[in-house]
């Protein structure tokens, strides 16, 4: 006879005591709920609304608890199955852990590799289940020898030595963070300069909310604008290159803004000089000479006779 199956009852419907069952609730959110008969997971709420994991964290902990027993829960695993990071995987691990709903240790196998072993409790607190031992190996039983004296009891067997202790699970060092590039400085810096960077900064939450600057962030900004506008760039310009194209939400505004300035940072426009057209080449003036034969004129550095004349006086020499 097959054990039943203890399928969560479906949730209430909101409303106060004493109305229908089936009124729609004007606002929030309606549940249609269909009861599963296979293929499920039970879910606390202590889980699914916990307030202090976040919804990484939260999904990871259903994947695992649906997963069957042995299944392979690893960093790379996850990262292979899910569009998430693998940093974003490893900090909801973490998170879990925290929380009591997940236990990572490092145990050596029997054949001396150490390996991951992954506990997932969907209840914070309870005990985990202990491992059985394997099955003593069965001993060769050896013919008895025929002796009339009987043979001496066997000495006890020698107790197994306990198995060495799994060292403490130490996660995996992550690289050094790169530090931003510096912000740009002006060479010449000047009062009007400065105060028009500061303007420029000031009045960027009139056009883009998202980028109100703190008091105290404008003044570490300033350097950064003033080259921009040391630069010859327009006050306009500057606007529209820090508020185009903004991510939402801009956690940190002072950041964002320093890494646009010091990302999109124009060159220098190039001097007069620099865009003056090359001078062109003088010609080469050859002077007219007269034929000495048909007193035609023609240029050339030296007198003689012309190309035509050259020709027939060539082509007679041959003749002969």
């Amino acid at each position: 006879m097959a054990t039943p199956q203890v399928i969560a009852p479906p949730c209430a419907q909101s409303g106060s005591p004493g109305t229908l069952p089936d009124v729609t609730p004007t606002s929030g959110v309606i549940h249609v709920n269909t009861r599963h008969v296979s293929g499920f997971v039970v879910i606390g709420n202590h889980l699914a609304q916990n307030h202090e994991l976040s919804l990484i964290a939260i999904g990871l902990a259903v994947h695992i608890q649906s997963l069957p027993a042995g299944a392979k829960v690893g960093i790379k695993v996850l990262t292979d199955r899910f569009p998430e990071s693998e940093a974003r995987i490893t900090a909801a691990l973490h998170e879990l852990e925290a929380e009591g709903y997940l236990h990572r240790s490092r145990v050596r196998l029997p054949s001396g590799r150490v390996t991951t072993r992954t506990i997932s409790y969907n209840q914070p607190g309870a005990t985990a289940p202990k491992a059985t031992p394997p099955p003593p190996r069965p001993r060769r039983s050896k013919p008895p020898t025929p002796s009339p004296v009987e043979a001496p009891p066997p000495p006890p067997a020698a107790p197994e030595p306990a198995p060495a202790a799994a060292p403490p699970y130490v996660p995996t060092p992550t690289a050094p963070r790169k530090q931003p590039p510096p912000l740009p400085q002006p060479h010449a810096p000047t009062e009007e300069l400065l105060r028009t960077a500061e303007a420029v900064l000031t009045d960027l939450r009139r056009h883009a909310p998202q980028l109100t600057l703190k008091e105290e962030d404008v003044p570490a900004l300033v350097p950064g604008v003033a080259t921009w506008l040391e630069r010859d760039v327009h006050p306009d310009t500057i606007r529209h290159a820090l508020t185009d194209q903004l991510p939402i939400p801009v956690k940190h505004p002072a950041k964002f803004v320093r890494s646009r300035i010091t990302a999109l940072l124009p060159p220098p426009l190039p001097g007069t000089a620099d865009l003056a057209p090359p001078p062109r080449r003088k010609l080469l003036t050859i002077p007219l000479q007269n034929c000495d034969t048909c007193d035609r004129a023609f240029r050339a550095t030296h007198p003689g006779n012309c190309r035509d004349c050259r020709s027939d006086t060539h082509a007679a020499t041959h003749a002969l």
